[in-house]
């Protein structure tokens, strides 16, 4: 078996002008980015690149800017600064085309930093929690260096990694990221129940994390022989399974199976998928891939947004010009599941900020990025409701909006209407 090194010893790999993969969301190797930071005054020009990553990021700080170019795939909490202050760059692009970027050379990568489970008696390592981009990134960059942690747990499907196809290896041992669900608002609930009025017994979900996709899973007691192919869950997929409620009986692209590409949540979430054969983490390229979504019946996609204009226009990414998160995966599945036969896409948010602000708005605000197309989008639920977009006029539509918009903001978005179709 592959002897392991120090960290320190293992990103003496990086060098100058490399292009650095850092490992997706609850599993970016903690320690091998702090020792990549460490050697900032020995390295020059080197990009960085990720999707969200949890945990530090260190290496966007200001006096590193000669030393690290980050080119985030999607803008987490901890680039978030960066990437708004000018010290870090947005790369958009939907979350199905990012293995893509890697392994067709337009972005090509020297190194990936990745954190696996310990191998098995066979000298299988897993990707653990996070298949998403990274299987195509450990395939496509020359150097692979992994954190090898017993907390990872070990998943299936696309997961596997050999040891020989790890150049070194560094032993770790902590707990990798965890995310607390809290407890949903009356709102929260509200706006759950109306997603959960539109799904069928026999849907194949796909939905995110958060508030509003626990508060839809929390709805679902009563459904039967649900499905999931998502791009990620977390913990409130778990009591369905448990019950039977989420079966995937129904499902006609692996049946029976709950299919990822990525995970957060608690430990119980972690220790549950842990060698289960039930959980598929697969490549983000194949879960997102709208000819494969469209394959399973009923696909029913509960994504969110920021803000959503009278029309359907879905800004999702950013708050006006100041990039908030990313385009990820809402356009694969919204159109997916408008593919699919019998599928529902669904975006679901609060009518109001907490401020009181509508986030149904008369225009998008200035530089706000349109992720979902009104072409694309066919709901919109509120906690006051589900409008059905599709098949309407932009008149039809405004009307269909303000009734599922905050009773206090209503009249001036009627007043918005009547001046703009005046």
């Amino acid at each position: 078996m592959k002897s392991s090194v120090s960290a320190q010893e293992a990103v003496k790999m990086i060098k100058s002008n490399d292009t650095v993969y850092i490992h997706s969301v609850a599993a970016a190797p903690q320690t091998l980015i702090q020792a990549m930071t460490e050697r900032a005054n020995e390295l020059s020009n080197v990009d960085i690149v990720h999707l969200h990553t949890e945990g530090i990021a260190p290496y966007v700080q200001p006096e590193f800017a000669g030393s690290f170019n980050v080119k985030a795939l999607f803008v987490g909490a901890n680039v978030r600064k960066a990437v708004n202050g000018g010290n870090a760059d947005y790369l958009p692009i939907f979350l199905s085309e990012v293995p893509g970027l890697f392994r067709n050379n337009i972005l090509p990568l020297d190194v990936a930093l990745i954190q696996v489970s310990p191998p098995d008696q066979h000298g299988f390592c897993t990707l653990g929690v996070s298949v998403d981009s990274s299987r195509a990134a450990v395939e496509s960059a020359k150097l692979v260096i992994a954190e090898v942690n017993p907390s990872m747990p070990r998943t299936h499907g696309d997961a596997f990694l050999h040891v020989s196809k790890i150049d070194a290896m560094v032993n770790v041992d902590y707990p990798i990221y965890e995310i607390q669900m809290p407890q949903p608002t009356a709102d929260e609930l509200a706006i759950g129940k109306n997603c959960a009025s539109l799904i069928e017994d026999g849907a194949t979900l796909q939905m995110g994390i958060g508030a509003i996709p626990n508060a839809v899973l929390a709805s679902l007691g009563n459904h039967r022989n649900l499905g999931i192919h998502t791009e990620m869950f977390s913990d409130g997929v778990i009591p369905l399974i448990e019950n039977g409620i989420i079966n995937g009986e129904n499902k006609r692209i692996h049946p029976g199976k709950v299919v990822s590409s990525f995970v957060m949540g608690s430990r119980k979430l972690y220790d549950f998928m842990d060698d289960n054969p039930q959980i598929a983490m697969l490549d983000v390229a194949y879960v997102n891939d709208t000819s494969v979504i469209r394959r399973n019946p009923k696909v029913t996609a509960i994504n969110s947004a920021i803000e959503v204009d009278i029309t359907g226009q879905v800004c999702a990414d950013s708050i006006g010009t100041y990039h908030y998160s990313g385009v990820g995966g809402q356009m694969d599945f919204i159109r997916g599941a408008s593919l699919s036969e019998g599928g529902k896409p669904i975006i679901a948010l609060p009518s109001t900020t907490r401020k009181g602000i509508s986030r149904i708005t008369p225009f998008l605000k200035q530089g706000a990025g349109v992720v979902t197309t009104r072409a694309h989008v066919h709901y919109v639920v509120t906690e006051y409701g589900v409008a059905n977009l599709y098949g309407k006029t932009l008149k039809e539509r405004a009307k269909a909006m303000i009734e599922i918009s905050h009773p206090d903001n209503r009249e001036e978005l009627d007043k918005a209407v009547a001046e703009r179709w005046k």
